[in-house]
């Protein structure tokens, strides 16, 4: 009898031990949300920029310098980039129901306003997108917790208007997507080109979705112009517009925004869409290419839109917090701008670990990143744009703005 009995304390003692490892184990993971639109119109670039944040996050933890040796993991949910309800039902279960400390995310403007204004910002969380740039979010009520890596349109609407400008090209149609995004962009491009001493024949909005286009494309050869402009997403109503121009003759010559930009764009219409000319956030200098190599070595492939600002969104999230000792979502507001800008010292990619332990020994960073952060105004990046035209069937660099 004494045997069974002891037999029966030592399994529930080794059970009691088996339990409180687990529930150590448990306590020191950190979670962070990566929302992105893993479906929708932007679906073939997102898990890329899912891997470039959660790169990031492994590097944190591969240094073994966070906070007390608590280990971050990515928890990935899907915003669709189009549906404001479903963004918002996914923001809401992750900060709920997975507990996350902050969100690398959204990515489009519109589902990103959502979830900031709905679940994100009433509850005290930490946004910091990658991609989402209406120029909208500039002015939304965000308690300080809404940043982004990403530029505003207010300025890509400039950038391709000196892009257009600069190759005489001063009479243009323009299509935009029906959100937030498409919309911003428009107006900033439209204010921009017509001050600069162009003209729109037309800038008519386009849904995405449709499985032909030829009434919108009749509209805008209706109107005419040197060129068309397409604010759109390459996976959906944008390449729609174009396959719909080249095959009725319509257009011949494009400029895009940046949500264009993509190799499955370049796959669908082929040879037709040599000459076309765009912008995109990029960066070049040291930073960029340590995160080339940084990602190279992770198995992330780097070369891609908002990969480098996905990355240095994620590491933003991880510094704030080592900088505020404290994974509380209301201590790490106060502490993104204090990482992200000087006084301190200058932190590229592949360096997370070096500023975890200066930021530990009570020392100020700098960090530089991917994209040359620094944050201005209300949390948002200076930032500065590629500009390409396509030669070839390859994106190909002409300058950065």
């Amino acid at each position: 009898m004494r045997s069974t009995i002891r037999k029966a304390l030592i399994g529930s003692a080794g059970a009691a031990a088996l339990l409180a490892a687990a529930t150590a184990v448990q306590a020191q993971e950190v979670k962070v949300g990566i929302l992105l639109g893993y479906t929708g119109p932007i679906e073939s670039l997102t898990p890329a920029m899912a891997d470039s944040a959660e790169l990031a996050l492994k590097e944190v933890n591969d240094s073994g310098m966070f906070l007390n040796g608590e280990t971050l993991v990515g928890v990935r949910a899907d915003s669709t980039c189009i549906d404001s309800a479903a963004a918002t039902a996914a923001g809401e279960r992750l900060i709920n129901s997975d507990s996350v400390v902050a969100i690398m995310g959204a990515d489009c403007s519109g589902v990103t306003t959502a979830v900031a204004n709905n679940v994100a910002i009433p509850n005290g969380v930490v946004m910091i997108s990658p991609s989402a740039t209406s120029p909208a979010l500039s002015t939304i009520e965000d308690n300080g917790l809404f940043f982004r890596t990403a530029p505003s349109d207010a300025r890509q609407g400039q950038v391709l208007t000196d892009i257009l400008i600069s190759q005489d090209i001063k009479n243009v149609a323009v299509t935009y997507t029906n959100n937030d995004y498409g919309k911003g962009l428009s107006d900033s491009f439209a204010g921009a080109f017509e001050a600069a001493g162009g003209s729109i024949s037309i800038n008519a909005p386009h849904e995405d979705g449709k499985g032909d286009y030829s009434a919108e494309v009749g509209a805008l050869a209706a109107a005419g112009g040197d060129l068309l402009v397409v604010f759109g997403y390459a996976d959906q109503g944008g390449v729609g517009i174009i396959r719909s121009s080249v095959e009725s003759g319509a257009f011949d010559k494009f400029a895009l925004g940046d949500g264009m930009f993509a190799e499955t764009l370049i796959e669908a219409i082929g040879d037709d869409l040599n000459g076309t000319v765009g912008s995109v956030p990029w960066s070049e200098g040291e930073g960029a290419d340590a995160f080339v190599a940084t990602a190279e070595a992770g198995g992330v492939d780097p070369d891609g839109s908002f990969r480098r600002e996905s990355y240095d969104a994620a590491a933003l999230i991880a510094l704030a917090m080592q900088a505020a000792g404290s994974t509380d979502r209301a201590a790490i507001k106060d502490h993104v701008l204090n990482v992200a800008n000087a006084p301190g010292e200058k932190i590229l990619p592949g360096q997370l670990g070096k500023a975890l332990e200066l930021i530990k020994a009570g020392q100020d960073v700098d960090y530089v990143g991917a994209t040359n952060v620094e944050l201005i105004g209300p949390g948002e990046a200076a930032g500065t744009y590629r500009e390409y035209v396509v030669e070839g069937g390859e994106y190909k660099t002409v300058q950065f703005r």
